[in-house]
């Protein structure tokens, strides 16, 4: 299993985390991984609507690149977890308050 690039714990930035929580497609990738409780979903796991994949793929190689998520790749599958340890080691209450808020919007 390889996993795909994505910054490590002490590499992760603020501005960038809150610019890759910007986008409602994105937020709604983080709610269906929070509530996947650790378990990796597929980039097929989370379509969204009747959004296309290379469209999926495109908003997890951005919550990815700013260390968001992690990506693992199986064969041809890439499973994806939210980075819940290294998020709030770096940024106490922060995936708190988005999983809060994003409840509040559903």
């Amino acid at each position: 299993m390889a996993a795909l690039e994505f910054p490590a714990a002490d590499q992760l930035e603020l501005t960038g985390v809150m610019y890759a929580l910007s986008d409602p497609t994105k937020l709604a990738i983080v709610r269906q991984l929070a509530s996947s409780r650790g378990r990796p979903l597929s980039i097929c796991t989370a379509l969204l609507g009747d959004r296309p994949k290379s469209s999926m793929s495109h908003h997890f190689k951005i919550l990815r690149k700013a260390g968001v998520i992690e990506t693992t790749t199986m064969g041809k599958e890439h499973l994806n977890r939210l980075r819940t340890t290294d998020l709030d080691a770096k940024f106490p209450g922060l995936l708190k308050v988005v999983r809060r808020a994003i409840r509040a919007e559903s």
